[in-house]
């Protein structure tokens, strides 16, 4: 008798449990009740307000509350609290691909590539090209891109005419032989101010290293399950400018406040994010007269090579595992239909001025009118599908860090050769690859 109740009583307990299995542990009460972490930008949240104001008026039994990610003390850390404590957003954007890294580690984000529509996605958006180098090591794509800065090189043309230079030098050596002609004539300035190559800072190797190495490699992988897979002669060949801008001093390695704006350099990696400063600051900065933008150099072989490849400054959002299945299902929809609307993109741009992780960006007439008033930039829309995001190596910070310290800053200081310094780098990063 007892027995014939226990059983009874534990039927009764799985029949009760049955449907919050299935749908992932959530109840099915709040699985339209979404939540949305945009940056902590206002213009950001402005637009995701705005599509889920729009979305949720199509589609009254849906409610996405959208809210700024928290940034204390930063926005990865708000997020990693919050999954700690069971309070993680259904959604969220702002994400790179390390950080992206980290949370698929922790087996924290939903693979996207497996939702349903996700070919369809890429697709109506144009993305085919752009949504290559976003796949991780598994073979899968935990994060959708939103945006892409693509970081292209500055030239001050005007400075360059007056040595002699119609259009910018193309690879390494044409840029080492223009600096030295450079000095000839302009004792004082210098090819490149950059004060970060001679500090470890994780993050600015971004915006040197790899934005030279992504150009020399075609965008080769650097790292990929848990193994070093750069390629190594483009990886010294990038340490090699490097040495030979030091060596020739034409590297300015001081602090100095706005070199490039100044003339005291003729050469910068440019975000699109300067502009806003230039119009304010430097109106006397004019596209195709005072200075022009281009991809990375690269090496000498690679002289008469197309689509060259550069690093991304770039950003995509992500679904996280602790929602139930519905509302994962049901924000994925949400995302569908922001992102395969042209004009959601094009609201996007002139809300944010981030240019949308599009292959079609810089030939879609959508975009023209925008484009027209912003002609600085179109060059940024066109190398899109060049840009290479940041690794997705977990423990991204630790690497970038090594990287300075037993590569870029040793190259640049002439204490060892980049041959050595790559060998170094690389006897030094492995055992946290194996961590």
């Amino acid at each position: 008798m007892k027995l014939t109740k226990l059983l009874w009583g534990s039927l009764l307990l799985l029949i009760v449990c049955l449907p919050l299995a299935a749908c992932g542990g959530g109840s099915t009460g709040d699985a339209k009740n979404l939540t949305f972490w945009s940056a902590a930008n206002p213009p950001q949240q402005a637009f995701w307000t705005e599509m889920a104001k729009e979305y949720m008026a199509q589609h009254p039994d849906i409610k996405i509350s959208v809210k700024a990610i928290p940034e204390n003390p930063t926005s990865e850390a708000s997020i990693q609290a919050a999954l700690a404590g069971g309070t993680a957003p259904t959604a969220s954007e702002n994400i790179f691909t390390g950080f992206g890294g980290q949370l698929q580690s922790s087996q924290a984000i939903v693979p996207l590539d497996q939702m349903p529509g996700w070919n369809d996605v890429i697709k109506a958006r144009h993305m085919e090209k752009t949504i290559a180098s976003w796949k991780f090591g598994d073979g899968h794509t935990y994060i959708l891109p939103m945006y892409t800065n693509a970081m292209l090189f500055g030239w001050r043309m005007d400075i360059l005419k007056q040595i002699g230079y119609n259009e910018p030098p193309r690879t390494y050596s044409q840029v080492i032989s223009m600096g030295q002609k450079l000095k000839q004539k302009f004792p004082d300035k210098f090819v490149w101010a950059r004060d970060a190559l001679v500090k470890d800072t994780w993050y600015e190797r971004w915006f040197d290293f790899f934005s030279i190495y992504d150009a020399a490699s075609n965008g080769q992988n650097f790292i990929s399950g848990g193994k070093v897979t750069a390629n190594e002669q483009a990886a010294v060949n990038s340490l090699s400018f490097l040495r030979d801008l030091s060596q020739n001093k034409l590297l300015l390695t001081q602090t100095q406040t706005d070199a490039f704006e100044t003339g005291l350099s003729v050469m910068d990696i440019i975000g699109p994010w300067r502009f806003a400063t230039w119009q304010q600051k430097y109106p006397n900065l004019k596209l195709n007269d005072t200075y022009v933008l281009t991809p990375p150099p690269v090496p000498d072989a690679m002289a008469n090579s197309q689509d060259i490849k550069t690093f991304a400054d770039a950003k995509g959002l992500v679904i996280y595992k602790q929602a139930s299945s519905e509302q994962q299902n049901a924000i994925w929809e949400f995302v569908k239909w922001v992102l395969s609307d042209p004009q959601h993109d094009l609201q996007w741009l002139q809300t944010t001025s981030l240019p949308s992780a599009r292959d079609d960006l810089s030939t879609n007439a959508t975009f023209k009118p925008f484009f027209d008033k912003n002609p600085e930039l179109v060059k940024y829309a066109e190398n899109i599908p060049n840009a290479v995001p940041p690794i997705t190596a977990s423990k991204y910070t630790d690497i970038q860090v090594s990287l300075g310290d037993q590569a870029v800053i040793p190259v640049v200081k002439g204490d060892a050769t980049p041959q050595q310094a790559w060998n170094s780098w690389k006897t030094a990063v492995q055992p946290m690859l194996n961590q």
